[in-house]
């Protein structure tokens, strides 16, 4: 719980008790938001657990979380539901004494939920054998069959319970759950006949109507539609519930199969609870007697084929009152009114008589067989402090209740503190505190109280009414400090106080109840007529719960109010023997919606649930107490003669470090085994201190650690390194010593083959033969001739003359080839006339040799004529050739003749070109001249004064 200090501002503290302004409401107030706002709904007061509901799923109910606080110390741990029930269960079993858990609160805080997580918590955690795992799990599945009679919707809470229970869970030795039983106490009947708008009546109705078997409900004489019945549609939300009636059925009938009921009581349990259903139709009207009567008995006798009884008694009783005076016995008819009143009298007596034989069954089959000394530990779920805008008798009793359980709180707490004062030798210090005994004396005082005024009235003869009973209150209680009527309040009150009202002052504020209605719910009498009906019923649970022997007893039962007063006095001396926990549950909006807090509604909780008085009481002393060992192994590092260990007893150790830290004397107290601190901010300083400490300590320890994991992780990669080197060292000596004898082998088989390389193939010159011809044709290939003309050859060696030869031959095949291939047309007869050349100059002309190198070109020579008849020839020599003296000019008479074997001796038809006017020719290289053709008379050739040659024809164009 200390850890959690530091970060106080945020979230608050987990324990109102350290709480500086303890006594301030807004400060209670404001820390409960903090907690509820960081979805921390469990807060402490002391040992008493205070929870708000979430209306969400937080995901804090889970296996591991109960793992986690199995076996914990108290205070070890974040306030929860699961801590309350572990302390209780390791105390019960180190002890061997019972122990009860108190939860109380409104409806709709989450008291049915919390009752559930600790018995899921005990069911999960406790050891358990094979045969017990029954007694468990009808343990757990008897709260939906107890949830389904005995809840119902109201406007704040759609699962609200309208009794209250406490439960035992029995325990043996070895700390395993074996059994239980169940108490119930107060279950709202009433509802069973009226519910105010926005509400329900109990969910099995309609559970049975909505996951019911077609052919079951046939047999009730039922139809699904819960708007048919009276008792169910009051509400007018029999359909608009969010409640899944269907779901709820199948888990109820689940249940039923798990723990003892046959079918034969689940036959007889239906037919009940259709009975009640149809009663809620019968239809009075007034006769002309003014009496009343039944038109329609289609619901009789459906009730009576349920309940096993005669139609015709069953409507005379609910129509006539039978009286006795002395010895006879007088039936008088009933008015419409009381006939009403009979019919709902008798709905809410089978129910709730059904109810209690049902809680009767549930621990029949509860009950452990073992009668060996078993310690229990109880849960009582029961309604929290009541104030609505109208309160009636309900109310009264509820807040009755609640008056006496804080009383008991009150005491316990006075008396565990004074108790723990005593054992530590810590002079106790009287506490002054609001003692609601005067409020209990008030209501239960014998003559004098509310209660027994209640049941003078109803009891006396003469007519009695609620504005009676009033009246008697005012006369004999009136001048109680703690009591108020509109009369006793003068005109102060008048506005605040109506004529049938009266008000108490209870310890958590002021309750005004009105009267309306007492008498009638205080006798909650049954007609004997009708009672004699139900004791001869054939259903055997009705037989069970109306006995022949009621009818002749002919005292008066005691009252609904006698009742509880008893059963509460009964609860309250099982609670004294027991060892008690608190659990209180507040509703932090009436919308049911998340993460919405209402101040003023939880405001009015904490005053109706006595918190701020249970913190008082708790704070009255010490706010803070610790055993030693706890406190000094917590803070021993905030002194230096405690860190990092103390050697001697524990309460020296905390007295040295409290000295050594600065405490004040009136901070604190020594007890035999605890300290005592008695102001919040001394622990708050305390830890403040210790966070700090904590912080530098930690860095200390995570840089040594660091620093020590650095030097083994150094130390781990050295090691590695050195190995892996030395591995590596190896692999690499391995390889070259492989490498070596390889090259040895491979030059020794080369020596060897080089001796035998004369000899023929064998195996001792076989490879070096091999790598001989491998490495010869792989040098060849860099050595091939790349032309004909080329003669080079590698020189090979002497084993491979002969394929030397062969591959040189096959090579110069390859070369004429690709030559010849490559050889145009022009080409080849250039090289014929090569040879023509040859065999005309081949060694009788000097310069031929000279002229085997160059190519003869295709055509070195152009003609030119003109297109006059004269018989000029130009023969046109390649310019290029400086070698050459010019163009040939030549005059010839057969000049057709010449031009045409010359073009076909060149092979250009092309080659002769005929001009017009004039021709360009070279005199010598560089040089040109031109010649001009013309007509006249005669033919001629001169050169004009230009310097041109002109040649004149005497003949036509050609």
């Amino acid at each position: 719980m200390e850890g959690t200090l530091t970060a106080r501002d945020k979230v608050g503290v987990q324990d109102f008790v350290l709480l500086d302004a303890y006594t301030s409401e807004s400060a209670f107030l404001e820390n409960l938001r903090k907690r509820f706002r960081e979805n921390l709904i469990y807060t402490y007061i002391g040992t008493l657990l205070v929870s708000v509901n979430p209306y969400q799923e937080l995901g804090i109910y889970t296996a591991s979380q109960m793992e986690l606080y199995q076996g914990v110390n108290f205070f070890e741990l974040p306030p929860h539901v699961y801590a309350i029930a572990d302390n209780a269960y390791r105390m019960m079993c180190s002890e061997l004494n019972n122990h009860f858990i108190l939860i109380s609160g409104e409806s709709g805080a989450g008291k049915t939920e919390a009752s559930k997580k600790i018995l899921q918590y005990f069911a999960v955690t406790c050891p358990m054998t094979e045969s017990l795992q029954i007694a468990r799990d009808r343990l757990l599945l008897s709260i939906p069959i107890l949830e389904a009679f005995g809840n119902a919707k109201t406007p704040r809470n759609d699962n609200s319970s309208r009794f209250g229970k406490y439960m035992d869970i029995q325990f043996d030795f070895q700390g395993i759950p074996v059994g239980g039983h169940i108490i119930s106490y107060l279950i709202e009947k009433s509802r069973v006949v009226y519910q105010n708008h926005g509400e329900r009546n109990f969910h099995i109705f309609y559970q049975l109507l909505a996951g019911g078997e077609v052919e079951r409900l046939a047999s009730l004489g039922l139809e699904q539609d819960p708007q048919l019945y009276k008792y169910l549609s009051q509400g007018h939300c029999a359909r608009e519930s969010p409640i899944n009636d269907r779901n709820d059925w199948k888990t109820v009938s689940n249940a039923f199969s798990v723990i003892d009921f046959t079918e034969a009581d689940l036959e007889n349990l239906f037919g009940i609870i259709a009975s009640v259903l149809h009663l809620g139709n019968i239809c009075f009207k007034e006769d002309k007697q003014g009496c009343a009567s039944v038109p329609d008995t289609h619901e009789i006798k459906w009730i009576a084929k349920l309940l096993g009884v005669c139609p015709a008694v069953l409507l005379e009783a609910l129509t006539h009152r039978k009286i006795e005076a002395k010895t006879e016995e007088v039936i008088c008819p009933l008015t419409v009114e009381l006939s009403v009143y009979a019919r709902d009298a008798m709905a809410k007596a089978v129910y709730g008589r059904t109810f209690t034989w049902l809680v009767n069954k549930i621990n029949s089959s509860l009950v452990n067989k073992d009668f060996t000394q078993k310690t229990v530990i109880g849960l009582l779920d029961i309604y929290g402090f009541e104030v609505f805008d109208k309160n009636g008798f309900e109310q009264f009793c509820i807040n009755y209740c609640n008056e006496k359980l804080q009383q008991l709180l009150i005491e316990r707490t006075l008396k565990a503190e004074q108790a723990e004062y005593e054992s530590e030798g810590i002079e106790w210090e009287p506490v002054q505190y609001f003692n609601n005994k005067i409020i209990c004396d008030l209501v239960e005082e014998r003559h004098r109280g509310i209660m027994s005024i209640l049941d003078e009235e109803c009891i006396r003869p003469g007519p009695a009414t609620d504005l009676s009973f009033l009246e008697r209150l005012e006369e004999k209680v009136g001048k109680h400090a703690h009591f108020q009527t509109r009369k006793l309040a003068g005109p102060k009150g008048w506005k605040r106080i109506g004529w049938l009202e009266f008000r108490l002052l209870h310890y958590a504020g002021e309750v005004t109840y009105s009267t309306k209605g007492f008498l009638e719910k205080n006798n909650d009498l049954l007609y004997r007529h009708l009672k004699e009906v139900l004791c001869g019923s054939k259903n055997s649970i009705l037989r069970e719960c109306f006995l022949v022997a009621e009818l002749e007893n002919r005292r008066r039962p005691p009252t609904v109010g006698t009742q509880f007063k008893n059963s509460l006095s009964s609860l309250l001396e099982l609670l004294i023997s027991k060892e008690p926990s608190y659990i209180r549950c507040i509703k932090p909006n009436e919308r049911k919606e998340p993460s919405k807090f209402d101040d003023f509604l939880i405001s009015h909780q904490i005053k109706y649930l006595g918190l701020m008085e249970h913190l008082r009481v708790r704070r009255a002393g010490f706010a803070y107490r610790r055993k030693y060992e706890h406190f000094l192994q917590r803070y021993k590092s905030l002194c230096p003669d405690t860190w990092p260990h103390w050697h001697g007893p524990p309460g020296e150790g905390v007295e040295r470090l409290i000295k050594y830290i600065g405490y004040q004397p009136q901070d604190y107290k020594l007890g035999k085994t605890k300290i005592f601190i008695r102001f919040p901010r001394t622990l708050f300083a305390t830890e403040d201190a210790f966070e700090f400490s904590k912080h530098q300590l930690v860095s200390r320890i995570q840089a040594t650690y660091k620093g020590c994991l650095r030097r083994r992780e150094y130390v781990r990669k050295r090691q590695a390194a050195t190995k892996l080197e030395a591995h590596w060292r190896g692999a690499l000596a391995r390889r070259e010593i492989k490498r070596r004898r390889w090259a040895v082998r491979i030059i020794r088989r080369f020596v060897k083959g080089f001796i035998n390389r004369d000899k023929p193939l064998c195996p001792d010159n076989e490879e070096f033969v091999v790598l001989v011809r491998k490495n010869y044709i792989l040098n060849l290939r860099y050595h091939v001739p790349k032309s004909v003309l080329d003669k080079s050859w590698l020189r090979p060696p002497g084993i491979l003359e002969n394929a030397s030869n062969l591959l040189r031959k096959l090579c110069v095949r390859n070369l004429v080839r690709k030559y010849c291939r490559g050889v145009s047309a022009e080409r080849k007869a250039m090289m014929q006339q090569k040879v023509v050349t040859s065999e005309i100059f081949k060694g009788k002309k000097a310069g031929y040799a000279d002229s085997l190198s160059q190519p003869f070109a295709s055509s070195r020579l152009g003609v030119s004529t003109s297109s006059l008849s004269d018989g000029i020839l130009v023969l046109h020599v390649s310019p290029g050739d400086k070698q050459q003296k010019g163009d040939a000019i030549l005059q010839c008479e057969h000049i057709f003749e010449v031009a045409t074997k010359l073009a076909m001796l060149i092979k250009k038809e092309h080659a002769v070109r005929v001009v017009q006017g004039s021709l360009q020719f070279y005199i010598s290289p560089g040089k040109e001249g031109t010649i001009v053709f013309e007509t006249g008379e005669e033919d001629q050739v001169y050169k004009d004064k230009n310097g041109q040659l002109t040649v004149v024809s005497a003949g036509k164009k050609t």
